[in-house]
């Protein structure tokens, strides 16, 4: 049977976002781990786009994983208007609970890096409960600083012996995407998927936006609402600057086949 061609990818600030739908994303992830391919998943939104505008390593790191989704409805708007009307938002915590229960029925093995040890315990009991039969082959939280070579050879060591098929990375962005981008290769699962507050959310610990605020692209004003010392700085920052920036890259899309016609138009 001939396998399915990588997803297309539409920039947005110079970021290679997946032109996506859940369904190809999940297809794309069983097709990795029936292969054995390795890669690493970033689940996107505003931060990581902005983020990305001021580090050209995390960009780079972006541009080279084998997905990156979009997590945020507003780049799924502005898929939709590059010329990709069929992309879907692919949420972190909607990917954790659809990829959970499709690990369920085929047997994909799942481990847990990342957050406090409760938070995984917690997030572990309510993914089992959920999805019966789910197996959960390990969890891992790293302390909240930098690793030493030994520490994080430990690690590593500690990850693969549990024979993982997809290690699902709790540390927030920027830091679950640079260790991914780091581990990916280093460890024998097929497939890393940064997830960063989908832990808390799953676990119970972190409230969810409604459905009708996710859907209409205000979930940060509900999550700045509830988490306002530390999201306030982020989204003050960011948001704004994103919404001139993509008014500007649209601008220059629409200006450019315009050009284009009225010089393919003169005599």
């Amino acid at each position: 049977m001939q396998e399915e061609a990588a997803p297309e990818r539409v920039s947005i600030l110079g970021v290679d976002v997946s032109a996506v739908t859940m369904h190809q994303a999940t297809a794309t992830i069983e097709r990795w781990i029936r292969s054995r391919e390795q890669h690493y998943v970033c689940i996107t939104g505003v931060h990581g786009v902005m983020e990305s505008q001021r580090d050209p390593d995390l960009l780079a790191i972006h541009n080279a994983a084998g997905l990156v989704t979009p997590d945020g409805v507003p780049l799924v708007w502005m898929s939709h208007w590059l010329g990709h009307p069929a992309v879907e938002r692919v949420y972190g915590p909607d990917l954790m609970r659809r990829i959970s229960a499709i690990s369920a029925s085929k047997g994909y093995r799942q481990f847990y890096y990342g957050s406090r040890p409760e938070t995984v315990r917690n997030l572990t009991a309510a993914l089992t409960r959920d999805c019966p039969g789910l197996d959960v082959v390990g969890g891992l939280s790293p302390p909240f600083r930098a690793l030493t070579a030994e520490e994080d050879e430990a690690e590593v060591a500690q990850i693969n012996a549990a024979g993982a098929d997809i290690i699902w990375v709790g540390l927030s962005t920027p830091k679950q995407e640079r260790w991914m981008a780091k581990h990916v290769g280093r460890l024998t699962a097929p497939v890393l998927i940064g997830v960063g507050a989908a832990f808390d959310f799953l676990a119970g610990e972190k409230p969810q936006a409604p459905l009708w605020m996710q859907r209409n692209g205000l979930e940060w004003a509900f999550r700045m609402a509830s988490e306002p010392r530390r999201l306030a700085g982020r989204y003050i920052r960011n948001n704004p600057a994103f919404v001139v920036r993509a008014l500007g890259q649209l601008a220059t899309q629409a200006w450019r086949p315009s050009l284009s016609n009225r010089t393919r138009a003169a005599p």
